[in-house]
Formats: C-alpha cells, sequence, structure tokens
C-alpha cells in the first residue's frame, strides 16, 4: 500500500502522479472519457460552446481530455447534428483552438475517431452534407425548419423504416436502440473509411492535439468489425479474429504511416460483449476473446488500451444504471493490465478518489478515466488536490445527461446534468450582488439546496429552514429501494457545498407563517415539495401509498400485494416489496410497463423484478378495494376481474404541496417564489434547473 494520511485525509500519491501514454506525459492519472453532449455545430467545427464546456474541464485539473465521438465520414458517420468533426480541412482551426485554450491549463488533449455503423439512425445518412448547406443559405430558419417540421416527419419514416440503410462490416441484426436496417460495407467501401480515419487523425496532428482514440467500443463500427454477431464477412476482413481485427489494425498502420511513430495511438475497447448478461451466453465475444485483442494490439504498437465493454444491445453494462455497484467490471482492466505491456486506462464506475487510488494501487488500470463525474463536477479533480473531497458533486447515474442529449439530439440542442445545472452555461457569470440581503427558503430538497447554494454565492445572506432531521425531501424516499443508495448523495453534496459557502440550514423546524416572519426575510422561496396522491375513494386499512411503504411506516412481508401504478417509482417500490418477501402484482392502466420511462431504468428494473417473479397487468384499472381482493377492469373488453390480494400500494403519482405558499402568496412583506416539486412536478433535474432560473432572475 502506497496510501499516506493526514489525520482523516487521503494523500493520493497514485493519483497525482505524472505517466506518459506514448511520449506525451500527462500531469496526473486522471482522464476525462469522451461523452457526446451536442455542443457542435452541422459543419462539425467546435464551436465556443464546446470550448468552453472542455476547458471549464481543464481548468478543473483533469490531466488529459478525450474528446466525444468525432465523425470521420459525413455521409454515413455522422451520429448527431451538434457533433465534432474532422472529416474536412475546414475544421482544423476551429480544433486547434480548442486545443489551445485547453494546453492553457496543463491539460492534454487526444480527439476520438468515430463512425456509429449500423447503431446509426437511418434518418441520419447524408443528412448532415444537407443541413450544413441549409445552414450556409437559411441560418437558424433553417434550424426551425428542420426541427420543427422536417425531423418530426422524419422520425415516423424511420419508425417504418423508409430510409437509407445503415453500414456495417456484413448484414446483420437491427441494433436495439437505433433499429435501423443495415447493409454490408463493399471492400471498397472499407478501405475509403479506412483512408477517411486516417486523413481525420492527421488533421488531428495538424490542429495541434496530443494523440487520437480509436473507438472500438459500445458497438460502433469498429467493434462491428471485431464481433462474429456483427461481422459474417468471409473474405479478408472476417471470419478469423485476425481478419475481423484487420479493419482497426489497417486504420493504426496507416495513422502511424502518415502521422509518426510519436503520435500517441489509444483505442477504446470492447473486451466483452456481455451478452450473458442479458441472457445470450455464447453471443458475440466474451472476455477471454477481449484479451487476445488486446494482446494483438500491444503488439501493433498503439500506445495505450482504454478498456469498457458492452454495446448498444447490452446498454447497461456499458453506461450504467444508478443500482450497479461502484467497480463492478474492475475485472475487466485488471485482465487487460495482466496481458498488455502499454497504459490501462479504465472508468470502471468510478465514483470516489479513494476508490480510484485504491485500483491505481491495485494494479488494475493506469489512469482513470471520469466521464459522467466530470459533467456533474468540472473540478472534481482540484477539490480532491486542495483536500475538498467532501464538496465534490457526485455522479449518481440517473442517466440524464445520456436521456437528454438523446432528446435533444434532433432538435439541435445539448445534453444537461441533473446536478450541475451549469452545463453548457460554462461562461455564466454570476452577479455578485446579494449585499447580505436575507433570504429565507423552506425545504431542504434539491431545488431548495440549489436555490441556498447559488444566493449564497452572489451574496446573499440565507437561511434554510428543513422539518425533518437530514437534508434530502424526496430524495429520501428515492434512495430507499434495493441498490438506490446513491440518490441519497444528491443532497447530501448539495447541503454540503451550500453550508461551505455560508448557507445556515436548520433541521426539526417546521415552517409556520409565525416562524417565516420572525426571521424578516426580503425574499422568502418555497421548496416545500410533494406528496403521494390518495384518492380518498381507496383509503382502507390494507391500503398504502409508496411513501408510506418507502419511509417505513408502513412494513409488509409475506403477502399478495398489489401495486396499483407502474412508473418508476412504482418499480422500483414492488423491487423493496419482494426484497422484503412480498408476491407483487403490478397493475398498469396503459398497455405497457412505465410508459415514458427512459429505456435503461426499465430494463434494469424489469430484470430484478422478473428475478423475484413478480406479475404485470397493463391495461387495467383499479375499481374497488376489498378485506382479501380488489376488483380492476379490463380496459380492452370492460369486463371485471377479481384478483385475491393482501395488501394494495398506491404509486399514482405526487402533486404538490402548495398550503403555505397559498397562504403567504398575497403577503406584502417580502417577495415570495415557488420553486420545485412545489411549483411543478419533475425530476431532479428539474429542481436543480428551476432553482438556476430563479436565482439567475432575483436582482
Amino acid at each position: 500500500m502506497f496510501n499516506l494520511y493526514l489525520g482523516d485525509r487521503m494523500e493520493y500519491s497514485k493519483l497525482f502522479s505524472p505517466m506518459k501514454i506514448g511520449n506525451v506525459e500527462i500531469k496526473n492519472r486522471i482522464v476525462m472519457a469522451p461523452m457526446c453532449m451536442g455542443f457542435g455545430q452541422y459543419n462539425g467545427c467546435a464551436t465556443d460552446k464546446m470550448m468552453d464546456y472542455y476547458e471549464q474541464r481543464a481548468k478543473g485539473g483533469v490531466g488529459l481530455i478525450f474528446t466525444e465521438i468525432t465523425r470521420v465520414n459525413d455521409i454515413t458517420g455522422a451520429s448527431s447534428f451538434g457533433q465534432l468533426a474532422m472529416s474536412h480541412d475546414y475544421q482544423i482551426s476551429a480544433l486547434k483552438e480548442m486545443a489551445q485554450r485547453i494546453h492553457k491549463h496543463d491539460c492534454k488533449i487526444m480527439v476520438e475517431l468515430h463512425h456509429p455503423g449500423r447503431q446509426n439512425l437511418g434518418l441520419m445518412i447524408g443528412t448532415v452534407p444537407i443541413c450544413i448547406a441549409g445552414d450556409k443559405l437559411m441560418g437558424s430558419r433553417y434550424t426551425k425548419l428542420l426541427t420543427g417540421a422536417v425531423i418530426p416527419q422524419g422520425k415516423k419514416l424511420q419508425a417504418r423504416h423508409f430510409v437509407p440503410r445503415t453500414v456495417a462490416p456484413s448484414k446483420c441484426e437491427n441494433s436495439k436502440m437505433s433499429d435501423s436496417i443495415n447493409r454490408a460495407l463493399t471492400v471498397r467501401g472499407i478501405r475509403r473509411l479506412i483512408r477517411q480515419f486516417v486523413e481525420a487523425a492527421v488533421r488531428v496532428k495538424k490542429a495541434g492535439c496530443d494523440g487520437v482514440e480509436l473507438h472500438a467500443s459500445h458497438g460502433y463500427l469498429i467493434q462491428q468489425f471485431l464481433s462474429p454477431n456483427t461481422n459474417r464477412r468471409n473474405d479478408q476482413y472476417g471470419g478469423s479474429l485476425e481478419n475481423r481485427m484487420r479493419f482497426l489494425t489497417e486504420i493504426i498502420e496507416g495513422i502511424r504511416q502518415n502521422c509518426g511513430k510519436d503520435f500517441p495511438i489509444v483505442v477504446r475497447l470492447t473486451v466483452d460483449e456481455m451478452y450473458d448478461r442479458i441472457g445470450a451466453p455464447g453471443k458475440g465475444y466474451g472476455l477471454d476473446e477481449g484479451v487476445k485483442m488486446a494482446k494483438i494490439l500491444n503488439d501493433k504498437g498503439i500506445d495505450a488500451i482504454d478498456v469498457s465493454s458492452a454495446a448498444y444491445d447490452t446498454f447497461n453494462y456499458w453506461l450504467e444504471p444508478t443500482t450497479f455497484e461502484c467497480g463492478w467490471r474492475k475485472h475487466l482492466a485488471a485482465e487487460i493490465k495482466k496481458a498488455v505491456d502499454i497504459p490501462v486506462i479504465a472508468a470502471n464506475l468510478i465514483r470516489s478518489p479513494e476508490q480510484a487510488e485504491q485500483q491505481l494501487e491495485d494494479g488494475i488500470q493506469d489512469f482513470v478515466s471520469l466521464g459522467r463525474p466530470l459533467i456533474a463536477d468540472p473540478y472534481w479533480v482540484n477539490k480532491v488536490q486542495s483536500g475538498d473531497e467532501n464538496l465534490i458533486k457526485r455522479c449518481v447515474c440517473c442517466l440524464y445527461c445520456f436521456e437528454s442529449m438523446m432528446e435533444n439530439a434532433y432538435k439541435y440542442d445539448h445534453g444537461h446534468c441533473s446536478v450541475n445545472p451549469f452545463v453548457g452555461r460554462e461562461n455564466i457569470v454570476m452577479k455578485h450582488n446579494g449585499t447580505g440581503r436575507k433570504v429565507l427558503i423552506v425545504g431542504a430538497g434539491v431545488a431548495g439546496l440549489t436555490a441556498a447554494e447559488l444566493l449564497v454565492r452572489r451574496g446573499f445572506d440565507v437561511t434554510v429552514l428543513e422539518k425533518e432531521g437530514e437534508a434530502g425531501g424526496q430524495l429520501n424516499l428515492a434512495k430507499k429501494p434495493p441498490h438506490k443508495d446513491k440518490i441519497g448523495w444528491v443532497c447530501k453534496d448539495l447541503a454540503a457545498n451550500a453550508e461551505t459557502q455560508g448557507a445556515n440550514i436548520i433541521f426539526g423546524v417546521t415552517a409556520t407563517k409565525e416562524i417565516i416572519h420572525s426571521y424578516k426575510p426580503e425574499i422568502l422561496i418555497l421548496a416545500t415539495g410533494a406528496g403521494s396522491i390518495f384518492p380518498k375513494a381507496f383509503e382502507a386499512d390494507n391500503v398504502s401509498t409508496v411513501t408510506q411503504i418507502l419511509n417505513g411506516s408502513v412494513k409488509l412481508e409475506n403477502k399478495k400485494v398489489a401495486v396499483i401504478g407502474s412508473g418508476m417509482t412504482g418499480l422500483e417500490t414492488s423491487e423493496l416489496l419482494a426484497a422484503q418477501g412480498n408476491q407483487v402484482t403490478i397493475i398498469e392502466m396503459a398497455d405497457e410497463i412505465a410508459p415514458g420511462a427512459w429505456f435503461q431504468h426499465l430494463d434494469d428494473a424489469m430484470q430484478k423484478l422478473n428475478d423475484a417473479k413478480a406479475q404485470f397487468l397493463t391495461g387495467h384499472k383499479l375499481l374497488s378495494v376489498h378485506d382479501s381482493f380488489i376488483m380492476l377492469e379490463r380496459l380492452k373488453d370492460g369486463s371485471e376481474i377479481k384478483l385475491p390480494v393482501d395488501y394494495v400500494v398506491l404509486s399514482l403519482g405526487s402533486k404538490p404541496n402548495t398550503s403555505l405558499y397559498n397562504e403567504l402568496k398575497d403577503s406584502n412583506d417580502y417577495k415570495i417564489y415557488n420553486i420545485g416539486d412545489s411549483s411543478k412536478i419533475g425530476r431532479i433535474a428539474n429542481a436543480t434547473e428551476s432553482a438556476y432560473q430563479l436565482v439567475l432572475s432575483i436582482d
């Protein structure tokens, strides 16, 4: 063990030691993983917003930044409208400017070269060149036309497969997420793409960047060549492992010939497709073959290997939801580390500096790759180095960054973060004109604590009143289902930052009109949250809401329980009930479970509920509750069904707690605002955004 401890604080000697990738020295062992957030533009040039985003992470102390997926081909290889590109010489100058801004902070930058292959949307094939031309001719009017009319119609055509085919090594099954029909590349097409990867690398070098990363992971085109599931060719680019790797190795050879031996090449490699995790053992390739691939790449003379896993078909095993244990896939990097003599980079769902240091010391990897954690807190590295790791705003794996990026990708907008409302707004400077004015905030949930921190940073005198004994609000319930404890980090981190900035948080105080007046605030902000909907028609001794199950006031064991409502709260409460030994049946009025939920959360929950042998009834409505059964209406034909149950748990949504606001809203003693769930029911991101917007609007 090499750690030194100063009191209770670890000295992260490995984490902050330099190491080289090729001939490029990185000042520490922390790299920013490549993540597409959509800060670009049609023509693929880096924008000011993109530069601001990356530069803030460089300022935050990271040693190396891998850019987002960067296209090498505009026709079949464009994944989004706001994507970085190195497909043309005119894109070099903007990338050069971005590299210079990052280099100012003693941070290195490498560009991840990418082609989506079959995982692209047919809708995107050939679209970007048209968009570039349209933008030149019409400017913002073109974007309004595209996002308002063309894309919605295009999505309908996509759903019916009336769009061009995507490309793949061979014709194969559709990718789970895009569901686009694909076609096999010709040998000529393969060689053209190899040239385009090489030409893109040459442009990256001309821009003054420090190297390239080839994206051979997550089911994109290079990995499609590696996998026997998607590569069924019988020529020199298919069949044996050597042939399946030829596309990648010829790209590497071309970059070496054109960029020289001193220009670092990193390969981001899926070393296990993880099909066994979704009940398809033997499909694709596993770790044994992944190790062989790593050895071949090592012998080819690449400079580092960035270990990853899975593909879009096995999505949750590379971009994990909240329930996954930190470090769960570190064994992958450990096996690769044994097999190669070049630096190993890996993400491994690292969420704390202690975990990062330990995995470096244990020889699992040489560099720690932080993706989502650096979206959530761009100053993660500096906070650790300065001894303020308790102030890190941790990523809780809520997946909102990816979900919002995907939702906005076809609106010419970018992704967001649940805990960091400044993503994409890195150039915003808040006014410091609070002048000690008194602000009273009621509620220490997400919205209240976000507002508290930001207002103190603006110079206001902030007090927060919370009726419970801890911060958290609704998240104190959300963290109760199995493996959801990360959710509790949000308000813990927000409270630590707010208090450090100078906010006074007082617990165990139920705010009343009289108590509020005693503080004589100039500004009153109510963030009183929400409560579960409980229709009077269903009130009975054997009925409760999800709130009562999650807060422990109602405990059930070995019961037949009907959960009414299959939103994510209902599903997660059902997981808890099943873990407590109950037989759960989930009733949903819609024709599908969790309509509107992000598919990753649903996949994660459904796997656990299926393992627990939970039952599902869709298209049914609760009519009445009795001592030992409930009556349901089957909506398809109006027939009634009697279902034997011992207990009923209602998950019918939430309603804002507005009683205090309604009582005080006409007061002339202070300016009053209502934010978060007490204004409008939403998610964590909605709460932080409402607080952010309010704080910036206050004069």
